[in-house]
Parts: structure tokens; sequence; C-alpha cells
């Protein structure tokens, strides 16, 4: 399995339900909170394509996008497929 890591803040709601769903499906994860480290945050923005929101979920290389974006493809049926490549 590809490693994932999600960037966050503390206090976001939508990062806890992201982590909330790795961790149901046993998924680790490297968690990167950005909060008052802006260094770290331009890491994630340029990682992630210019995008500043939070979380930002990545496996392996392949940038799953945000909260919405990870629980669309889990409802697709293509997160396990991505999760076990």
């Amino acid at each position: 399995m590809d490693p994932v890591t999600i960037y966050t803040t503390s206090t976001c709601p939508y990062c806890h339900a992201a982590k909330d769903l790795l961790r149901k499906k046993n998924v680790a994860f490297t968690e990167i909170d950005v909060t008052g480290k802006p260094a770290e945050r331009r890491a994630m923005t340029e990682r992630s394509d210019g995008r500043t929101s939070v979380p930002q979920i990545f496996i392996g290389t392949h940038h799953v996008g945000g909260c919405d974006d990870l629980y669309e493809l889990d409802r697709a049926g293509r997160l396990d497929q991505l999760l076990a490549a």
C-alpha cells in the first residue's frame, strides 16, 4: 500500500471526518498539521497544485483532494482500489 499523507489543521471538522474514514478503513496515515506553520502550508499548496484548504490528502503521489473528494472516492468504490495499489 502506498503511504497516505493528510495535511490538516487542528480545528478543521473536515480534517477530522477524513481521518475518521481512514481510521474506519484501518489505513495508517501520516498527518501533517499546518496550523501556524507557513513552510508546511506552502509545501502542501505546492504539492496540491495551488489548493490552500485543508485537508489535502495524498495516496502515494496521487493527490486525492479534500474530504469531500475522499468520501466520493469511497462511495464510488474507488478508494479501496487506490489504497490497495
